[in-house]
Parts: structure tokens; sequence; C-alpha cells
């Protein structure tokens, strides 16, 4: 197991393909998204089999990809571990930021994939979207991307669509407007 190479609070520290890779901490903005889909997926699992993380637990998906993913939700116990959880959880959110998104989109998403992730979310602040990934026999496909209406895009003319129903649950409904509240 990797040993944690820097204590300071101000970064995070994950190994991408043997790689350990420093990150800045999250951006006041990132904080609160990841807040408020932590708080939806919560309530929602109160009482109920499954468990919901924030990017306080480190996913070791093998011993050369450790991540430390926005939010997660896992429903197999057994990957639950002291250290944290061991093998891919159930889903997966990474909020987008400056640094983050190259990885998030791709070595991240690919290790996601081939590990089991059944849902991935990519959570943009920017644009106030959701891109949802589900895990097919042909790998992640777009389910679809879930947005606010951005009056400042011209190209946003169509209706936005703002429920998102996680496919781990037959009644999970996410509205993106609580996903961004109290942005700034």
């Amino acid at each position: 197991m990797a040993e944690r190479l820097w204590e300071d609070e101000a970064y995070r520290e994950e190994i991408i393909n043997g790689v350990t890779l420093m990150a800045p901490a999250p951006s006041e903005s990132h904080n609160n998204i990841m807040a408020n889909i932590l708080v939806i997926f919560r309530n929602y699992l109160k009482g109920k089999h499954c468990r919901a993380y924030g990017d306080n637990i480190d996913v070791f998906l093998d011993e050369n990809n450790h991540f430390r993913p926005d939010a997660s939700i896992v429903c197999d116990h057994s990957k639950i571990k002291g250290d944290g959880i061991h093998g891919a959880p159930d889903l997966v959110a990474e909020i987008l930021s400056r640094t983050t998104s190259k990885n998030d989109r791709g070595v991240k998403m690919k290790a996601y994939e081939h590990f089991g992730v059944k849902e991935y979310w990519i959570v943009d602040p920017v644009n106030r979207s959701i891109e949802v990934y589900l895990n097919t026999e042909k790998g992640f496909v777009l389910d679809n991307i879930y947005a606010e209406k951005n009056p400042e895009r011209d190209f946003d003319r169509e209706e936005p669509v703002l429920k998102l129903k996680v496919s781990l649950y037959n009644d999970l409904i996410v509205d993106v407007r609580d996903v961004f509240a109290g942005m700034l």
C-alpha cells in the first residue's frame, strides 16, 4: 500500500497508473456542490443498505490506482475497510476543475469503467451540468446530460433536463438545481 506523501490539507493525493499526483484543495464552489450531492445521497440512503462517501476516503481500485472521488455510493460492505474502499464503488461523481478535468474525463474515467463502476457522473460547475455514464457490456455509455438552462450560452435554446434518475434505484430522482444550489 502506498504511503501518504503529503499530509497538508491544502493538497489531495491520488495514484493514477502508478504515478502519484497532487492536486490543490477544492474551491468553495466545488465543496458546495460536493456537499449538496452528499446530502442528497445520504438523505436518500438513510436506513438503506448502501453508503455515501465524500472525497475524504481513498478508493483502492488496484495497486496502481488509488483515487479520492468527490462523491461515491458503495453497496458491497465487504469493500469497506478501515483505510478506505477496496474495489469499485457502485456510483462515482467527479466534479470538474481546471486541474482535474483532463484526468476525470480520461484516465480516471477509463479506470472506473474497467474496474466496474456502474454509474459515473461528471459534474461541470461552469455549465451547471451533469453527464451521466452507465457501464454496459460495451463500457461507459452516455445516458444523458442533465443541466440547468444557462442564459449566458446562446446555443442553449432547448429545454433543460432537470431530473436525473439514479440507475441504482427505482425512486432516487435528483433535481440538478439541488446539486448546484448555493453556488456563488
